[in-house]
């Protein structure tokens, strides 16, 4: 082989190469989301490490989605069996999904930490509603750290809550997400 041809063979290589680099996406298959109900009479916590995620560096495309009955916490076992079974309907609805694109363009090649905005569709019980939610993503050689805290009103995803329970089961939700996701 001549050197101009083994010169042409390597540079499309190396191109092809990048083309397969590029294509790598982020994923996680154990973040954790952990949810709060602070109502005047009671404090609600559970949490899961059972959260998927991807995301595409290339289009800031992103996916994530938790199984409603791997939280775990809550004050009593009839707590859960009633998040579970009278407000998630987690047999109808097993899963909550928040999916689409991180607004501001990221260096996913540079390690530092970036104020973000993702906007997508919050599925929870059944109902969509796009949302605007703001985090921060950490890049530390290749990994990325995501975090956010947001508000989830109830009544959006109409999950309604009895009278004779409504001062213990706040209207609004606190979310805190963390998730560790490596390129793949």
């Amino acid at each position: 082989m001549s050197p101009a041809r083994l010169l042409l063979l390597l540079v499309v290589m190396s191109l092809f190469n990048h083309e397969l680099r590029a294509q790598k996406k982020y994923s996680t298959q154990k973040a954790r989301m952990e949810f709060t109900s602070e109502a005047e009479l009671e404090l609600i916590k559970a949490a899961s490490g059972h959260v998927k995620g991807i995301l595409d560096p290339t289009t800031n495309n992103f996916a994530f989605s938790i199984d409603v009955k791997s939280f775990q916490g809550f004050n009593s076992s009839l707590q859960r069996e009633h998040f579970n079974e009278k407000y998630m309907e987690s047999e109808k609805y097993p899963r909550a999904l928040f999916s689409g694109k991180i607004i501001e363009r990221i260096d996913f090649t540079k390690n530092g930490s970036y104020d973000v905005r993702a906007k997508g569709e919050l599925d929870i019980h059944g109902v969509k509603q796009t949302r605007i939610i703001k985090g921060k993503i950490i890049i530390s050689d290749g990994t990325l750290q995501v975090n956010a805290q947001f508000t989830v009103p109830l009544s959006d995803h109409n999950i309604s809550i009895p009278t004779i329970v409504s001062q213990k089961i706040a209207t609004q939700i606190q979310v805190q997400f963390d998730a560790s996701m490596q390129l793949q």
